[in-house]
């Protein structure tokens, strides 16, 4: 059955004159700054700030806070099932790279950071909407998250991955704000201070059936913690410019997505409750579009039913059970 599967992977610069394809997920959040009268500043300064992130994160030998810069790669996934030729768009990441300046070199960083998947659109936006209308008690139906969790899986033990990627994906997501972050007396140089949360969520076991666990840090010049979803040792396997590249990547697109959070004139404390409803933060100079975001979430959840999900349910029940 594996081999009923093909995995293309296609790359796209991540510039100020980047315009996202008629593929692309058009509610990934970089997408979503790419559109507009404002598409071009909105890219230039987002990708200022990361810039200024890293280089503050990464102040070692780099007394001017110039030393580097960050290049951001759109590694687009699709997947052709049974060699039919059609392939549909399957799964979304960013991929860091790292310019030295003073030694004019270019450094690979991480791939992951940001996640999007249709598949995921539809298990939370047809599937799980579905599951629980009219019911009085929200719960989550029998095996949900099986099929992306093992087509993710299938990804990253394709030919397609290991050829592109030496080392494993970080997906660096917010905070939930129905949950509780204790701080711990463990402290990482570039993560930060961890937190610990009081409960699991849905997005933890949806990751976990991806095959990816979670741990939570407040990196130095953060306000709030971030949630790091990976595969075997973070604080081991990655080098210090590697996870700067994705904390400053992604700390600075969540100041952008999640101002009240991440952009808070207060840091969080030892028990911190996150609150999309906190007045006190700080705006950037960008231009978001939320509701069009969570909108067009439930359309692509449904395009994925049409395209994905409903032609080719046989193959794909019969490739989900017998795949290990």
């Amino acid at each position: 059955m594996n081999n009923h599967f093909t995995f293309t992977i296609k790359s796209t610069c991540l510039d100020e004159d980047y315009h996202p394809s008629d593929n692309t997920r058009i509610t990934t959040n970089f997408a979503n700054l790419a559109r507009g009268n404002h598409r071009q500043a909105n890219l230039r300064n987002a990708l200022k700030m990361i810039d200024n992130s890293f280089n503050a994160l990464a102040h070692w030998d780099n007394p001017k806070g110039d030393r580097y810069s960050v290049e951001l790669e759109i590694v687009s996934v699709d997947i052709d099932i049974e060699g039919s030729g059609q392939a549909f768009p399957s799964i979304e990441v960013l991929k860091t790279n790292v310019v030295d300046h003073k030694t004019n070199k270019r450094i690979e960083g991480i791939v992951g950071n940001n996640f999007s998947s249709y598949v995921r659109d539809y298990d939370f936006s047809v599937l799980l909407q579905a599951h629980n209308k009219g019911q009085s008690q929200f719960s989550i139906p029998d095996n949900f998250g099986d099929l992306h969790g093992k087509l993710f899986q299938s990804f990253l033990n394709s030919d397609a991955y290991k050829q592109n990627f030496k080392k494993t994906p970080v997906i660096c997501l917010s905070v939930s704000d129905n949950k509780t972050y204790h701080r711990t007396e463990n402290q990482h140089p570039v993560l930060g201070v961890e937190y610990q949360p009081n409960e699991s969520s849905l997005t933890e076991l949806y990751f976990k059936k991806m095959g990816l666990q979670v741990r939570y840090f407040m990196p130095p010049n953060s306000v709030a913690p971030l949630a790091f979803y990976f595969l075997g040792d973070l604080l081991n396997d990655y080098t210090s410019l590697e996870l700067i590249s994705t904390i400053s990547t992604m700390g600075t697109f969540q100041k952008i997505y999640r101002p009240e959070i991440y952009n808070a004139n207060a840091a969080a404390g030892k028990s911190y409750q996150p609150n999309l409803k906190n007045q006190d933060h700080s705006l950037t100079q960008i231009v978001y579009d939320r509701e069009e975001r969570s909108r067009l979430g439930n359309e692509q959840g449904k395009f994925a039913e049409e395209h994905f999900i409903k032609p080719y349910q046989t193959v794909l029940e019969q490739w989900s059970a017998s795949y290990a």
